[in-house]
């Protein structure tokens, strides 16, 4: 897609990025790295060292932890001359310690908003996401206007609302929040299987690109979308005079049959209970770090109409969502990783930590 608005930039926009090297971050690192007129710095509670390579390498690093109230301070400093702050810094795991994700996630928008306001950045772009949402349909799609109520089991979706709330009632800069469904990449692949199954299943074997069995139910319909997609949309919000909230996702829908035609498997049906009763046991018992709210979730949250963003940001996703379910996929088995300590490769090897505890990334 073209840049919106390019043309009309001479000077050089300065952007800030908390959480830059996550996932998202890394993804839109790589694609501001492009822009000859944008000077990038990030904000990390670890940093990337000295020669971790492409795209941190050129970046102003930050060391910070944005739920620490003493952030403030020095982050209001660091936003002098700011143009835009994009705010990516969240917490999954660990998914023992919800007082620890509250902090990091509703706290550290507080904070980050704080810092902002103060140092009167005229932008700041929020990474929300399809969590937002209330439950919803799932054989329609759903634009921006559908109630942002969450599902009330999901912790992620809990502090999702709550920052979003947050921003609602905020003066002072033109704020944007993207909503997008599950964002992939090749490069997130140890970072995400640490995130979401732990050391012990053996990603390995998904490099054959087969996946004998899959669950199957009638709500499990999500959409994805491959990171540099989303770092487009994030570079629009930036770069076009638009404000409010925007859903993001390419097609096709996966659901389990998809899936199980694509991946030379096959489905089988399961009661949303025996799901949930899986998934919280194994989570109890440490042997997996994703909570049962996870599952709520996915089976909660409606389909995305993403025609907004189309129309007002000019975004149109170039990968499809196969593809970049293929890409994570790959990047799992093969232990794909970055030089930042968030999107490591991971050995292959087991470790000590337990599933759901400390923070895997």
């Amino acid at each position: 897609m073209d840049d919106p608005g390019l043309a009309g930039y001479s000077q050089v926009m300065r952007i800030l990025i908390t959480g830059a090297t996550g996932n998202m971050g890394t993804a839109l690192l790589r694609r501001l790295a492009a822009e000859p007129d944008i000077e990038v710095s990030g904000v990390a509670r670890r940093v990337p060292t000295v020669g971790a390579g492409a795209p941190y390498d050129g970046v102003r690093w930050h060391a910070a932890d944005v739920g620490d109230p003493a952030v403030v301070e020095p982050l209001t400093g660091w936003l002098d001359g700011v143009d835009a702050v994009v705010h990516l810094a969240w917490q999954i795991q660990p998914s023992h310690d919800r007082t620890q994700l509250r902090r990091t996630n509703v706290d550290g928008t507080r904070h980050v908003l704080e810092a902002v306001q103060r140092a009167g950045v005229p932008v700041l772009v929020h990474a929300s996401s399809v969590g937002v949402y209330g439950p919803g349909p799932k054989d329609s799609l759903v634009d921006e206007s559908h109630p942002t109520t969450g599902i009330p089991s999901s912790s992620y979706s809990r502090d999702k609302v709550a920052t979003e709330q947050m921003l609602e009632a905020a003066t002072g800069p033109r704020i944007v929040r993207l909503r997008p469904g599950l964002i992939f990449q090749h490069d997130a692949g140890s970072g995400i299987a640490r995130l979401f199954l732990g050391p012990l299943p053996p990603v390995s074997l998904l490099r054959f690109g087969r996946v004998p069995l899959l669950p199957d139910h009638p709500r499990l319909r999500v959409q994805a979308v491959h990171a540099d997609d989303v770092a487009e949309a994030y570079l629009a919000a930036v770069r076009t005079d638009v404000q409010g909230a925007f859903n993001i996702a390419a097609d096709p829908i996966l659901d389990p049959p998809l899936l199980a035609r694509h991946l030379h498997g096959r489905t089988v049906s399961v009661p949303r209970g025996v799901l949930r009763g899986l998934a919280g046991a194994t989570w109890k018992a440490r042997l997996q770090p994703t909570d049962p709210g996870w599952l709520d979730l996915a089976m909660g949250v409606p389909l995305l109409d993403c025609t907004r963003a189309a129309t007002a940001l000019g975004w149109t996703p170039k990968h499809d969502a196969l593809s970049a379910l293929d890409e994570l996929l790959n990047g799992m088995s093969h232990y794909a990783g970055t030089g930042s300590a968030a999107l490591r490769s991971r050995s292959g090897q087991l470790t000590g930590l337990l599933p759901g505890h400390g923070n895997p990334s």
